[in-house]
């Protein structure tokens, strides 16, 4: 993945189609946060959706990104402009929406986030705007080239509609949420052919319309089939799932370490 420019804006990176690499943070807290920008990851995904976020986590969340120079998402559990607010006030770099399965829901999701065109409630007295350190303008003007706004597609009719959603002007990305897609469209696992077709039809449209396409996996021997497929940057597990897996490993290496001692 490419390295870290603290002088580009992530709107700015995924713009320019650049291969980012981040995971998901589901443990309030700032240690997590801490230790993905010190293994070199492009950003986090603060998870308000299935993590255990209120306002005040998140702000610690968002505060532990400023201090590690790292990028800092926040996946918003609704397609709410007042918690858009509160977390792009609180510095997010960028929001992850879930459920947009129509242009008009993409077009609130923009909306959300941007105040020139938009409908982002002005506050310049947040950390986004530096405690009141930027002029009422200058903070306008960064905010609406900085924040990025990535929409999940999640659902059949995200789909069905997924020409129109990524025509809409000012959306930076669309994530693919193969999971979801798999219980909506009631198959077994997401390599199910109706997941395989949903997943090339949203990447067919997303490159005919210049759009980064992001897509969550487990490790990353998945990454390369899918970068083939055109998605440009990953979602990589979580910390949750990450610090699972390295227990399992060290407790079956220490039992083959015990076993033959016996």
């Amino acid at each position: 993945m490419s390295d870290y420019d603290s002088r580009l804006s992530l709107r700015t990176r995924i713009a320019g189609h650049q291969s980012l690499m981040g995971t998901f943070v589901k443990i309030s807290g700032p240690s997590s946060i801490e230790i993905m920008a010190g293994a070199g990851f492009d950003f986090v995904v603060i998870d308000q959706e299935h993590g255990v976020f209120d306002r005040t986590a998140t702000d610690l969340a968002l505060l532990a990104c400023k201090a590690s120079t790292i990028s800092g998402i926040v996946r918003v559990p609704t397609l709410s402009a007042d918690g858009i607010l509160s977390v792009l006030d609180c510095g997010a770099a960028g929001i992850l929406a879930p459920h947009i399965d129509c242009a008009d829901r993409a077009r609130e999701l923009v909306a959300a986030c941007r105040y020139r065109g938009g409908r982002r409630g002005f506050s310049a007295v947040t950390r986004a705007g530096g405690y009141g350190a930027h002029a009422m303008w200058k903070h306008i003007d960064e905010a609406d080239a900085g924040v990025a706004a990535i929409a999940m597609i999640e659902d059949p009719a995200g789909v069905d509609n997924i020409a129109d959603i990524v025509a809409v002007e000012g959306l930076d990305a669309v994530f693919i949420g193969r999971g979801d897609l798999t219980v909506a469209y009631g198959v077994s696992t997401r390599e199910d052919p109706a997941i395989v077709s949903a997943v090339n039809r949203i990447i067919d449209a997303a490159r005919h319309a210049g759009k980064p396409v992001w897509m969550m996996v487990e490790t990353i021997k998945d990454i390369a089939p899918l970068t083939s497929k055109g998605a440009s940057s990953f979602i990589v597990s979580s910390d949750q799932g990450m610090l699972r897996n390295a227990a399992l490993q060290i407790m079956r290496d220490a039992k083959l370490i015990a076993d033959k001692s016996m």
